[in-house]
């Protein structure tokens, strides 16, 4: 009996081991294929960009009428990720949706400080604005410009880590709740940029105008972009002079785009976000990759 009893667990240690290795081998397997499947996307996102600047005709501006901001679906990918087609239909049931986003629609903080590294009070009031409209505390913005500008300078020894995205906001003392309000408006790009009126939302519109637009005055603007985008700024000025004063705060072109991949692989999804930035001749240079979500199991 004392023999049978050892052959019996060595033989279900054996095939629990056996089991394990096909659950690490699957796991690496499926890591490895999400991985390419996003790095495809992330590849068709640039040539999307790149017809787009490319099919312009001379036109110099950026729109949410244009090809990139059509997102994408969620498609069926399974089939091509078999090894041959005659097992095919045994492939992972795998999903890929996406988008592109303008990141100069977004309130870029790198605008908080001055070329010489001093902080804007202008930027920073519009920053309050916009604090004030997404129902959070005001102060926020001058708590943001004075880390960013301690970060930038680094001269005391308690100086902030210089945050790259948004969620990092944290490391300059601004609570989550905050950081989660203000994270559909707002953007951290390399250097400072101008707020695109083809593409902004009301409330970035509303906080970057001076209080020269009102809520209902910004929805108008948008309801015109929609029509017919701005081509230039003096096609925005014409439009609603009241901007003309201040109308240097805009642009109508972009070069910065976010984009974000979701990847539905058998019971686990992948999100990945990239931070672009178009160049003149077309080509974008990739800033940041983040896998900001990967759970294991949908709805578990």
């Amino acid at each position: 009996m004392i023999i049978v009893t050892l052959v019996a667990t060595l033989a279900a240690a054996m095939v629990w081991q056996q089991w394990r290795a096909i659950q690490v081998e699957s796991a690496e397997r499926a890591r490895a294929q999400s991985a390419w499947i996003l790095s495809g996307a992330l590849d068709f996102a640039k040539l999307i960009l790149r017809e787009d600047l490319r099919s312009t005709n001379g036109r110099q501006f950026t729109a949410l009428t244009e090809p990139w901001a059509t997102p994408l679906a969620e498609s069926r990918l399974s089939t091509f990720l078999a090894i041959d087609k005659s097992n095919a239909e045994d492939g992972p049931e795998a999903f890929l949706s996406g988008n592109i986003t303008d990141a100069q629609a977004h309130y870029n903080l790198r605008n908080l400080l001055k070329p010489d590294n001093t902080v804007d009070s202008d930027e920073v009031a519009a920053l309050g604005q916009l604090c004030q409209t997404v129902g959070i505390e005001t102060g926020i913005a001058e708590r943001i410009a004075v880390g960013l500008h301690d970060a930038t300078v680094g001269t005391s020894a308690g100086a902030p880590l210089n945050p790259q995205r948004v969620g990092q906001l944290t490391w300059l003392g601004v609570d989550d709740a905050s950081v989660q309000a203000l994270q559909p408006f707002v953007v951290l790009l390399p250097v400072a940029t101008k707020v695109n009126v083809n593409t902004a939302p009301t409330e970035v519109l509303t906080a970057v105008s001076k209080s020269l637009l009102d809520p209902g005055s910004a929805e108008h603007l948008v309801q015109l972009r929609q029509r017919t985008p701005f081509k230039t700024l003096a096609d925005l000025t014409n439009q609603i002079p009241a901007l003309a004063p201040i109308a240097t705060k805009f642009d109508v072109r972009s070069s910065y785009f976010e984009v974000r991949g979701r990847l539905r692989l058998v019971d686990r999804v992948l999100v990945e976000r990239s931070l672009l930035q178009r160049l003149p001749n077309g080509q974008s240079v990739v800033l940041q990759r983040e896998r900001i979500a990967s759970l294991e199991q949908i709805g578990g």
